[in-house]
């Protein structure tokens, strides 16, 4: 099976951007845990990040050669009704992961506009999320 691994705004951060939220790792150092568990189980991903909603609209609108999304949307989780609609436009299923707790942040972070259009949502185990994510779709 193969995945495509999509991470969103600020992402590309992870490790310096508040670490006592996001943790110290990288990101590419977290792409390289999930390309090993993949890899494991033997399935191959790819990784994407970017900071626009278009591009990320654009990525998961081609995704049709992938058995799933991994997607960790970031604030557009939000309010992104370009992505909920690329994610509701695909056939592919696309497993929604946040590492922090949404629920336990913010007010205006306790709603996702993309979850209703997802297999599933994980939120609040930090980088074991995409690992979850990942298991959801072939265990």
């Amino acid at each position: 099976m193969k995945f495509l691994i999509v991470n969103g705004v600020n992402l590309a951060l992870t490790g310096l951007r508040e670490p006592e939220i996001y943790g110290s790792e990288t990101l590419e150092e977290i792409n390289e845990e999930i390309r090993a568990f993949a890899k494991a189980h033997g399935h191959e991903t790819e990784f994407f990040q970017s900071d626009l909603e278009g591009e990320l609209c654009a990525k998961i609108g081609r995704a049709k050669d992938y058995d799933g999304i991994v997607l960790n949307p970031g604030a557009y989780a939000h309010y992104s009704y370009a992505l909920r609609d690329a994610i509701a436009s695909t056939a592919v299923p696309v497993v929604e992961v946040h590492m922090s707790n949404l629920f336990a942040r913010e007010e205006f972070r306790r709603k996702s506009v993309l979850s209703e259009v997802c297999k599933g949502m994980i939120v609040g185990l930090g980088k074991r999320g995409y690992l979850l994510a990942l298991e959801s779709f072939f265990l």
